[in-house]
């Protein structure tokens, strides 16, 4: 598993509260959310529902204060997580894989969600910068995403969304 990867769940999560409507509005939506990566499966209860909500509000403000440059504060933000939700890497194996790196299935759903995204995003930074992270600058939209870091900086979260703004 390339650790980098589990920066979408950090998308993934936060792209869930669209402007009309909360797709993490009960547990049924948060148990489809969690079908991203089956190891996050488990229990769920209305407080880890809560706590999900938080951690995509937590989400946001990192996307958004690396959109808007301020990347202290972006960085605090990722930092903060990592204390609230501590890494315990180890190794797997499964499903025919060679041994790899993973991290520990311990700890609550959202525990575990907010490890690997936050785990995830550290990557990225630490790859590519916080250029990576953005805030897509369409008016009907509102979805984060991660830009590869390469060339200029990208403003939307997909082409149709630059089309519909008559982007560049």
């Amino acid at each position: 598993m390339d650790l980098v990867s589990y920066a979408d769940l950090a998308v993934e999560l936060v792209n869930t509260r669209e402007p009309a409507v909360d797709a993490l509005r009960d547990l049924d939506t948060l148990r489809s959310l969690l079908l991203i990566r089956p190891h996050l499966m488990g229990r769920v209860t209305s407080r880890d529902l809560e706590a999900m909500r938080q951690l995509r509000h937590d989400l946001r403000s990192v996307f958004e204060a690396a959109a808007a440059g301020a990347v202290d504060r972006a960085a605090d933000g990722v930092n903060q997580l990592l204390l609230r939700h501590p890494i315990h890497p180890a190794l797997s194996n499964h499903d025919g894989q060679e041994w790899h790196l993973h991290l520990s299935e311990d700890g609550s759903v959202p525990d575990r969600y907010a490890a690997g995204a936050a785990m995830g995003l550290s990557l990225v930074v630490g790859a590519r910068g916080f250029r990576a992270l953005g805030v897509c600058a369409a008016d009907d939209c509102d979805n984060v995403f991660l830009a590869d870091g390469s060339g200029k900086r990208r403003r939307y979260c997909s082409p149709a969304c630059r089309k519909r703004s008559g982007g560049q």
